[in-house]
């Protein structure tokens, strides 16, 4: 392979192990469950009650959530469908770099985004948390490591 080839696939390989996590952490979000690679789990977590809040604090966590949850539903959903162009231009019978470039650029972005969302999301759940809870919080997050993405499982040794 030359070496813009071998470029290229990785290239993809970062492109796709960092779509893979987005749409890992929009699936999860979307079904109400902290994203594997912020410590969510498969099980289902009712995160209000695992953290012990407080009547006055459930109110303003859903009120602070719902907002949150929009955006970062239609960010993934923006991700996921610059995820689908780049990886339908790469497989294109005469795939053009600069498309390529393109959503790579995209995802990128909307990726630092959500990013920023997260821990914008994060401060603000912690100013209603007290000790106790910002500690569980943030062990809970600390205490699962990322999920193997399947572009990774798809090439093993």
């Amino acid at each position: 392979m030359s070496r813009s080839g071998l470029g290229y696939a990785l290239l993809l390989s970062v492109l796709l192990n960092v779509g893979a996590m987005g749409a890992a952490g929009y699936h999860a979000v979307r079904d109400g469950r902290p994203p594997a690679f912020f410590g969510g789990s498969r099980t289902e977590l009712d995160l209000p009650d695992y953290l012990g809040l407080d009547a006055g604090q459930r109110r303003s966590w859903h009120d602070m959530e719902a907002g949150f949850l929009r955006d970062f539903d239609a960010g993934g959903a923006e991700i996921m469908a610059h995820r689908s162009e780049l990886i339908r231009q790469i497989f294109s019978e005469r795939p053009e770099p600069g498309r390529i470039e393109s959503e790579r650029a995209a995802i990128a972005n909307l990726q630092e985004l959500q990013q920023r969302r997260v821990i914008a999301q994060f401060l603000k759940e912690r100013q209603i948390l007290d000790a106790r809870q910002r500690t569980a919080l943030a062990d809970l997050l600390l205490q699962e490591a990322p999920n193997v993405p399947l572009e990774r499982q798809l090439h093993r040794p």
